[in-house]
């Protein structure tokens, strides 16, 4: 059952016909817009949480990170808006198999369908109190998505199922890592 969906989901991707091109318009600045992307996913609007899924996606493909701002850009105008961590969510994971290699995609709370290929930005990052990093994956130009709880602990499970496939390793001290498109990712030690 899994991989009529991780077949749709990558279709989606491969179809998917892309963002608008964001990087190319340079409007002058309009300032501060009160929009929060909040750590949880959230998108808050002067206080109000905006509701509408669709209004929430068109926020996202417009979205455009300059260094540590954020903004919300049309050819005509561009909006800075508040990011708590980072703007996007990584909500579910699907495993299959793209040229016989593993390869996992990430689904997005905005929609976005993300393939864990090789050049794919990656990253552990300290993230609240948490004392192990978490995972963190590229989206589209510099714009990532913090991978929830529950897709962490999916990929900690598949990590330990391709480790012991393997075999163990050293009990006392082991680096989990998840394998996608031939490359090994680091997901942090035990």
């Amino acid at each position: 059952m899994a991989e009529p969906l991780f077949e749709q989901l990558q279709k989606l991707q491969e179809e998917f016909t892309g963002h608008p091109q964001v990087n190319s318009w340079h409007p002058e600045l309009c300032g501060d817009m009160d929009m929060l992307i909040a750590r949880d996913g959230r998108w808050i609007h002067e206080g109000t949480e905006v509701q509408r899924e669709a209004l929430v996606r068109l926020f996202a493909s417009i979205l455009r990170r300059e260094g540590d701002d954020y903004f919300l850009v049309t050819p005509v105008e561009k909006w800075r808006v508040h990011v708590e961590d980072v703007p996007f969510l990584a909500t579910q994971v699907a495993r299959g198999k793209r040229n016989g290699e593993p390869l996992l995609l990430f689904t997005t709370n905005t929609g976005d369908v993300v393939p864990l290929t090789r050049n794919a930005g990656w990253s552990l990052r300290p993230f609240g109190d948490q004392s192990q990093p978490v995972p963190y994956v590229e989206v589209r130009d510099d714009l990532w998505a913090r991978v929830s709880r529950e897709v962490f602990y999916q990929l900690v499970n598949w990590a330990m199922e391709d480790q012991a496939q393997k075999g163990s390793g050293d009990a006392a001290h082991a680096e989990l890592d998840i394998i996608s498109d031939g490359e090994r990712f680091p997901l942090g030690s035990y």
